[in-house]
């Protein structure tokens, strides 16, 4: 057998008495020798292996090393790519984000599963899809939106506004109790003023007043049908409100009604237009005023002037059309037609001898025209001629004269403090009673549903009496006398639904009440004492609803109440 090794050296590691490390040694020099290359070697006793050429062993080696290399230099490219975009993706806000994960998938995807996506076959939206199935797919496709951790209690109690600190807001207080009110209830309160001043909700601000075609809005057969039933049935289409409670009035101060045609000129007739929302001031400064009613700016329509001539009483005509005027120094009456704009003198009545006219009254329902002469004559005219009817005669002077509701009596209070009352188609005295405790007669009033007649005295008391009983009795017996004035009661009104007497008088300041009906008590509230504002009162009005409360001072003012209890104008 053939061998490389020296004998010598065989002899040695054959030697039993070798140290165990020696020998171990010793065979990996051997091992060593046989194989120098580390990789062809032979056995012992063989033939030596033929060593593989060079070329060979380098196209083994490259493909290994170069797969090594590539697929190290590839996971550090992606460990790079994720950390930047995970950085960027920290800097975006969070909608952003929500809509790449939308569009492009979730953002831990790497770049090669998106370009997949996207290189993909698309889904083609077909032609006929409806876009509301587009966009629903897409709302559901979009992740829902999360509750917030945390909720902040104070976030949700309610925002208070300040009253007491706001003209505007001070003026809608209902008491000292409201110095806050909540939005909501701020809110609720401006819609009340709201239809307050505008007298109700108007047609525009219907919710179910605006219809859709299929509801019949451009139906012109049905609503030409509707017209016609309504104009073939009569009755009263006005709602009435439910009763007024006694105490305390709701009501407050508006704009005056002149405030923008001031003047320090007494202030001698203050009405409100029987058809329209329109008020009519005249004073001793010569001028009718026609002033239109919103209870803010209350803008001037147009004003009369009249050449020296001091208005003492002007009054609107049934129909609202014409404007009557009477001076406190002429026989004049001049009559105002709105309709033509014409200004027309009345200046001599046939058969009519009075040296000055004054005070006078129109019939409810326009006919005629009541003016009181001196030495206890009345006289009647015809509303439309002008021209006299005939005269009427009481004992002594008269103090005041007013018609019934009807139009059918006349009720005239002389100055010894009796009353009389008057058939106007016959003139014929009908009744005469004293008014009790009356020694002077200064005002009388009726009721517009004919149950009332008030009388007003030089010492202050107002009786009220039934009117059947004014008629039947020879000394009938006042319902209720109103004594809350102590100077004597120069006008009366009764508001339209005969609800409210107001009571005033020119000899003292602030001297006016209102006095709730039937209970007939006094309203608390009603004027306010520390403000001192209303002064000498000399005429006073109610509007055709009640909605409005004016009255007219020695300061040139006419000032202008809104009742919050009467929704209408």
């Amino acid at each position: 057998m053939r061998s490389d090794v020296p004998r010598e050296r065989l002899r040695f590691l054959s030697n039993p008495k070798m140290p165990p490390e020696r020998r171990r040694r010793v065979r990996q020099d051997r091992k060593t020798q046989a194989r120098p290359d580390g990789r062809a070697g032979a056995r012992w006793g063989g033939p030596p292996r033929k060593a593989a050429p060079s070329c060979q062993r380098k196209s083994l080696a490259w493909p290994r090393a170069a797969a090594a290399a590539i697929s190290v230099a590839s996971e550090e490219e992606k460990r790079l790519r994720l950390r930047n975009r995970l950085t960027l993706e920290e800097d975006k806000p969070a909608v952003e984000r929500c809509l790449e994960e939308l569009v492009f998938g979730d953002v831990e995807d790497d770049e090669d599963a998106l370009l997949r996506r996207l290189r993909g076959p698309r889904v083609q939206v077909q032609e006929d899809s409806d876009d509301s199935e587009v966009e629903k797919e897409a709302k559901d496709n979009f992740p829902p939106q999360k509750k917030p951790v945390w909720l902040d209690e104070e976030d949700e109690d309610e925002e208070m506004v300040d009253m007491m600190n706001n003209r505007f807001r001070k003026d809608m207080m209902k008491n000292a109790n409201e110095n806050q009110l909540s939005k909501d209830e701020l809110q609720k309160r401006l819609k009340e003023e709201f239809q307050h001043a505008m007298g109700g909700v108007p047609a525009w601000a219907e919710a179910n007043k605006w219809k859709t075609p299929s509801d019949g809005l451009f139906d012109l057969d049905e609503s030409e049908e509707d017209e016609d039933d309504l104009l073939q049935r009569t009755g009263n289409f006005i709602s009435t409100s439910t009763s007024l409670p006694k105490g305390i009035l709701k009501m407050k101060n508006c704009q005056h009604a002149n405030a923008e045609r001031p003047t320090t000129a007494r202030i001698s007739s203050v009405q409100f237009h029987p058809r329209a929302q329109v008020v009519m001031v005249a004073g001793l400064d010569n001028a009718v005023s026609l002033f239109q009613v919103d209870g803010k700016t209350n803008p001037k329509i147009q004003s009369i002037y009249l050449e020296k001539f001091p208005i003492f009483k002007a009054c609107f005509s049934a129909n609202g059309e014409e404007v009557l005027a009477t001076s406190t120094h002429s026989k004049v009456l001049y009559v105002y037609d709105m309709l033509a704009g014409k200004l027309i003198p009345v200046h001599q009545v046939r058969g009519l001898k009075e040296k000055i006219v004054r005070s006078f009254e129109v019939s409810p329902d326009g006919s005629f025209l009541l003016i009181n002469g001196v030495a206890g004559y009345f006289h009647l005219l015809s509303m439309k001629t002008k021209e006299l009817i005939g005269s009427m005669k009481i004992n002594g002077r008269i103090a005041a004269s007013t018609f019934s509701s009807d139009s059918k009596k006349v009720y005239a209070s002389s100055g010894d403090g009796e009353v009389y009352v008057w058939d106007v188609n016959s003139r014929k005295c009908l009744n005469r009673f004293v008014d009790e405790g009356s020694l002077y007669g200064l005002s009388i009033a009726t009721s517009r549903n004919g149950q009332y007649v008030a009388c007003g005295s030089n010492c202050g008391v107002v009786n009220i009496y039934n009117q059947d009983s004014c008629l039947q009795e020879t000394n009938p017996k006042p319902i209720k006398a109103i004594m809350n004035l102590v100077t004597g009661v120069t006008s009366l009104t009764f508001n339209p639904t005969t609800e409210i007497l107001a009571i005033a008088s020119e000899s003292m300041k602030d001297a006016v009440r209102l006095v709730h009906l039937p209970s007939f008590t006094v309203f608390s509230n009603f004027p306010v004492v520390k403000k001192k504002n209303i002064s000498l009162i000399h005429t006073m009005d109610f509007s055709p609803r009640s909605g409005y409360f004016a009255l007219g001072n020695e300061k040139g003012k006419a000032l202008m109440y809104r009742l919050h209890h009467y929704s209408d104008f």
